[in-house]
């Protein structure tokens, strides 16, 4: 746990002049710079990262580090980018943001088409403008493909014909998700396994990439990955340092905050919120309402199951999600991951990194991985 007494000392010298903190006058680097907000020949540039699962702590501990580094945050979340949706993606509230800019948040209406590709674009401009404000960009969320879409970039898919997507929309009503998803597990059985079975919006895709092509998803990922179709990735690979924090939690502590967080969320108006989605003319079917909790929610008021089920399902499918985001974070080996508790631990890391990068900073400035231009 974050120990309220030690004072943490650190070499680092933050951007920021507000900070407080000591500093050795022997590795104090940054005052030998200066600030230039050039943008012609961008260098190698640090952007931190905290990820974890829904309910594990980021964001309190993103407000510290943010506090701390200079930083500022860019929501790392493919809910949080809806607008009107705020308790069921548990966005944080303007007065819970400490005056610290936050970007990729209501950036489109529930029923506008968003994704990881868009995501890219949108995380990439807020990267530059916070260079340009002086500050760090500090990513803090969960969404793994939105990270790997900003990061190595995703494969560009076919062109679809809207008549397939409406054909798959009406089967859809016809026979429900489940059935979907068994035809999609007979001609694309590796992106079945993978795609949970209530997922519509990913399971809709998968299936109209096959019928539009006749070749399954991952196939058209291998292919792209065999003729480098990822230009735009290489440029943000090579143009950042990504510095990735994973926060761990014991499952058995992390079940019990899901549960508390579902329970707080329906305490705090999400029936009333997503009621108001519905009466303001958003259906069911759109991909945004079909984000866990809203769906419960929707399926309880439409008198499809009752409120104990709505409420176990609930929950239900958090800790699914949850377990989805630890096992796709572990896979990269890039995260270094910490305790939840250990908040104390994640800031000297930081710290430590960053110190590095100053100092690599002097022996090659061009390189300087913190400032917009160390010259």
């Amino acid at each position: 746990m974050a120990s309220s007494t030690r004072r943490l000392t650190w070499p680092w010298c933050r951007v920021s002049a507000l900070s407080k903190s000591p500093v050795s006058p022997n590795i104090c680097l940054l005052n030998s710079f200066h600030m230039n907000t050039n943008t012609e020949a961008i260098p190698a540039m640090s952007v931190l990262a905290l990820l974890g699962p829904t309910a594990v702590g980021k964001t309190a501990l993103s407000l510290r580090i943010a506090e701390e580094f200079s930083c500022e945050i860019i929501s790392l979340d493919s809910m949080q980018v809806y607008r009107r949706m705020n308790i069921g993606t548990a966005k944080i509230r303007p007065e819970e943001q400490r005056g610290i800019a936050h970007y990729c948040l209501d950036l489109v209406e529930p029923d506008e088409d968003y994704d990881a590709a868009r995501y890219a674009r949108d995380a990439t401009a807020a990267m530059a403008a916070i260079r340009q404000h002086g500050k760090i960009p500090f990513l803090v969320g969960g969404a793994g493909l939105y990270l790997r879409a900003l990061e190595q970039g995703l494969f560009a898919a076919p062109s679809v014909d809207k008549g397939i997507r409406i054909e798959l929309l009406k089967q859809l009503d016809r026979e429900g998700i489940e059935k979907l998803h068994d035809e999609l597990a007979i001609c694309d059985p590796e992106s079945a396994a993978r795609i949970d079975r209530h997922d519509r919006s990913r399971v809709l895709r998968a299936l109209e990439i096959y019928r539009a092509t006749g070749v399954a998803w991952p196939e058209h990922l291998r292919r792209q990955r065999l003729v480098g179709e990822q230009n735009q990735a290489m440029v943000n690979h090579a143009a950042n340092r990504f510095i990735k924090i994973g926060l761990d939690c014991p499952r058995d502590q992390l079940y019990r905050r899901i549960d508390e967080r579902c329970l707080a969320m329906l305490a705090e108006g999400l029936i009333g919120e997503t009621r108001e989605l519905l009466a303001a003319g958003y259906s069911r079917q759109c991909k945004a309402l079909n984000a866990i909790g809203y769906r419960h929610v929707i399926a309880w008021l439409a008198g499809d199951i009752q409120y104990e089920k709505m409420l176990e399902f609930f929950m239900r499918d958090t800790r699914r999600y949850a377990k989805r985001q630890f096992t796709w974070f572990r896979h990269d080996p890039a995260v270094t991951w910490f305790d939840w508790q250990e908040d104390d631990a994640v800031l000297e890391f930081i710290a430590e990194t960053l110190n590095a990068s100053v100092i690599g900073c002097v022996r090659n400035p061009p390189h300087c991985p913190i400032s917009t231009l160390c010259r």
